[in-house]
């Protein structure tokens, strides 16, 4: 038991020499970052979307919260095996470290001599730390021989090990304040000012907004927004450094820095987007007003030649997403955003410059920390996720959900309202109908859209009878597609099905 925990205090003030150095090195190679985008890259489509179903947006801190776990199983392991042959817990450390740091140069957006800095250190320092500990456990035959008769009581070992184990905590805490509090970027975007546009979004239409407690709300805040993407931690990308290379297939390449790209007439657009594994009813969805410059203009000037048909585009952390060209051509605003609700983008939503292409799933065309548009063939590149079994145009399916009232819980009997939103970008929604129980589908309220790109609010008055009952709801888009009843999982294409609630009237 003593030589378990020996290799528990060993791993965490390993981990936290790691964090630390990674703070102050290179910021997306700490050990437990590259493990877990190691395990994402690595993770089959049922896994991530179990992932994304069980534990929504907060699927990273799982995936951290388990490796941690499995961790202190490991190390525990270890150390009992250090205390029964000596040097084998000792070079399995050190081993693991050289791995992680193997890893940590083939896929961090800081490959080079500092990125296999953190894991290096941290696979050397928790060796040390378990010889160390377990020389005090179990006595050091270098050690003169009344110390050797006398072994040190296990009050003195559990305060040696708790104390290297406060150590790899304090570390880590000071990694964790380090990469947040000495962020430069940070500082850059909060002194940002957005241009202002040449052509401005409209304001939502009169009417847009459903006084409907508890629905959702028109416009996400960014708080609120979701986020769904294969980065452990968010970037950190000066604007000064930030270059976008569009190359490929084109007549000329172009390279566009910050200033340049700030400097280019900006549109601002309200645009709904959502993420391929949203379930029906999900919230993996949201609608913000982005500004940017239109990506068209600059594949215009990067002139595709005519055979082309896909954008690979590329993050600073290695993601890539298959966009079909005709979608980033045509009248939609598909934009190079930098401004998202009249703030600068959020880092975790893709600061500096992230895209946004109205009617497709986040997968095929969101990508954020965009530094790379290489113009190609579907038949030539696939990206991150079409690697994965994805499709591979991923247009959004038409879809609607219930907000009012919420599944599962009671509603009092009498007068009463079922509301909610209902999406289909670059589409647009013309109906959204609703069946309690097994009785006719009635035609809701549509409250007026602000474009075809965005979601739109509905509601229908409900004279509830007390008992159970069973809601769902259907949409009917812009070109006469009624939404489909056959259910299907989110991959590889996005769900399909509609939205039901169960509901107790008391």
């Amino acid at each position: 038991m003593m030589a378990a925990i020996a290799g528990i205090a060993a791993a965490i003030v390993g981990v936290g020499v790691g964090e630390l150095a990674a703070a102050l090195f290179a910021a997306t190679s700490g050990p437990f970052t590259v493990v877990g985008g190691a395990l994402i890259d690595a993770a089959p489509t049922w896994a991530k979307d179990t992932a994304i179903a069980w534990f929504g947006t907060a699927d990273k801190v799982a995936l951290l919260i388990g490796i941690g776990l499995v961790l202190v199983v490991a190390a525990a392991a270890l150390g009992l095996c250090e205390a029964r042959w000596r040097r084998s817990g000792v070079s399995t450390f050190v081993a693991i470290g050289a791995i992680v740091a193997a890893i940590a140069v083939t896929r961090s957006s800081d490959a080079g001599m500092p990125s296999w800095l953190p894991s290096l250190l941290a696979g050397a320092t928790g060796a040390l730390a378990l010889h160390l500990l377990v020389g005090v456990l179990v006595g050091r035959p270098e050690a003169d021989a009344a110390a050797h008769a006398e072994l040190p009581s296990r009050r003195r070992f559990l305060a040696w090990a708790g104390g290297t184990a406060a150590l790899g905590i304090a570390l880590t805490i000071a990694g964790t304040v380090a990469r947040a509090g000495t962020s430069a970027v940070t500082t850059v975007r909060d002194a940002l000012r957005l241009p202002k546009p040449s052509a401005p979004a409209p304001a939502p239409p009169a009417g847009a907004v459903l006084d409907v407690p508890g629905i959702t709300p028109l416009i996400t805040p960014n708080a609120d927004f979701y986020r769904i993407d294969t980065a452990i931690v968010v970037p950190t990308v000066d604007p000064a450094s930030w270059r976008l290379r569009i190359h490929g297939m084109v007549a000329e390449e172009i390279e566009l820095t910050w200033d340049e790209l700030l400097a280019l007439p900006m549109t601002e657009t309200t645009v709904t987007l959502s993420c391929v594994s949203n379930e029906v009813g999900g919230d993996l969805i949201g609608n913000a007003v982005w500004l940017g410059h239109p990506i068209r203009e600059l594949l215009a000037r990067a002139r595709p030649t005519a055979d082309a048909d896909m954008v690979l585009s590329t993050s600073v952390d290695g993601f890539t997403a298959s966009t079909p060209l005709e979608a980033l051509t045509d009248d939609r605003d598909a934009l190079l955003a930098i401004g998202m609700n009249g703030e600068p983008l959020p880092l975790a939503h893709g600061f500096p410059v992230r895209m946004v292409v109205p009617g497709l799933y986040g997968y095929v065309s969101a990508t954020k920390w965009v530094t790379d548009l290489e113009v190609t063939r579907f038949d030539r590149d696939r990206a991150y996720w079409t690697d994965r079994g994805w499709s591979e145009r991923g247009p959004i399916k038409l879809q609607s959900r219930i907000d009012v009232p919420r599944a599962g819980r009671d509603v009092a009997a009498g007068d009463s309202v079922i509301a909610g939103v209902a999406w289909q970008p670059h589409t647009g929604v013309a109906a959204v109908e609703v069946q309690i129980d097994d009785g006719d589908w009635r035609r809701a309220e549509l409250a007026p859209a602000i474009s075809d790109d965005t979601w739109v609010q509905w509601r229908m008055p409900w004279s509830a009878e007390p008992g159970d009952h069973r809601i769902r709801c259907r949409a009917v888009g812009a070109d006469g597609e009624t939404q489909t009843e056959a259910s299907a999982p989110p991959a590889p294409d996005g769900a399909t099905g509609w939205h039901t609630v169960a509901i107790n009237v008391r």
